[in-house]
C-alpha cells in the first residue's frame, strides 16, 4: 500500500469520487473491508472485479457489491446506510449480532470511515459535533474503530468555513483514541505514525501551503 505520485500540485483538489477511487486502489487484494456510512460507501463502486476484496456490512452481509442501479434495486438488499446495493457471487447474510462479533473480534483488515475531526495522534471524532441541534449517529463506528486492523478515514481536509479537520487535538466527542492509520482527503493523503504525520501525496496544494494551513507538524515522504 505504498503510495505513488507523491506531490501533484497540478491535480486537485480531488472530488469525493476521486478520493474513493484512490482508496480502492490502495486496498490490498483479498482484504476484508467495512465501508462506513456516507462517502466511504463510494469505494465499493471503484473496486475492480478482480480485486478479491470482500466487503462487510454491519447490518449482516459479506461480499457486498457496488451500489444497485435501476432494475438492480431490491429494497430488501441494502448496506448499513440503507443504500440499495448488489451482491457478488458467494455473498452471505447473517444476524447483525454476528456481524458485530466479526467487527469486534479483529476479523476485518480495514474499515473506511468518515470523520468530523482526526487528531495528530490518530484520535477519531465522527459521531457527534456536540452542537445542541446535532443528531448523534454513532452506529457501529466505535466497534469498527477499535476492531479493524487498520482504519482509513475519508473526509474533506477543511470545513466549509476553512477550518482544518486534521487537528492537534479533537474538540468533538471521540469515537476512538489512536485508531486512525491513514487519512484520505481532497488535498492530501496522510499517514499517522508513532513518529508523527507523514504526507504521502498532495493534490492541488503545495507542501508550503499545506503546512501553513494546518496547525500540526508535517513531514513529506
Amino acid at each position: 500500500m505504498t503510495p505513488t505520485n507523491r506531490t501533484a500540485t497540478a491535480q486537485g483538489p480531488l472530488n469525493k469520487h476521486d478520493i474513493a477511487a484512490l482508496i480502492a486502489r490502495d486496498i490490498p487484494h483479498g482484504a476484508y473491508v467495512n465501508l462506513g456510512i456516507g462517502q466511504p460507501t463510494l469505494v465499493a463502486d471503484h473496486l475492480p472485479a478482480d480485486s478479491g476484496v470482500v466487503l462487510h456490512t454491519e447490518n449482516g452481509m459479506l461480499n457486498m457489491g457496488p451500489a444497485a442501479q435501476d432494475e438492480q434495486i431490491d429494497p430488501d438488499l441494502t448496506n448499513a446506510g440503507k443504500v440499495p446495493v448488489t451482491e457478488l457471487p458467494g455473498a452471505a447474510y447473517f444476524h447483525h449480532a454476528d456481524s458485530f462479533a466479526m467487527m469486534r473480534g479483529g476479523h476485518l483488515d480495514i474499515c473506511v470511515l468518515g470523520a468530523f475531526q482526526v487528531s495528530a495522534a490518530g484520535d477519531l471524532a465522527n459521531w457527534h459535533t456536540g452542537a445542541p441541534d446535532a443528531i448523534p449517529a454513532v452506529g457501529g463506528a466505535m466497534d469498527l474503530a477499535i476492531g479493524a486492523k487498520q482504519v482509513f478515514v475519508m473526509m474533506t481536509l477543511f470545513t466549509r468555513d476553512g477550518a482544518p479537520k486534521l487537528v492537534p487535538d479533537c474538540t468533538y466527542p471521540l469515537t476512538g483514541r489512536g485508531c486512525v492509520n491513514r487519512v484520505y482527503t481532497d488535498h492530501a493523503v496522510f499517514d499517522i505514525t508513532p513518529q508523527g504525520i507523514s504526507v504521502a501525496r498532495t493534490f492541488g496544494i503545495t507542501p508550503d501551503d499545506l503546512t501553513a494551513r494546518l496547525d500540526i507538524p508535517l513531514t513529506f515522504a
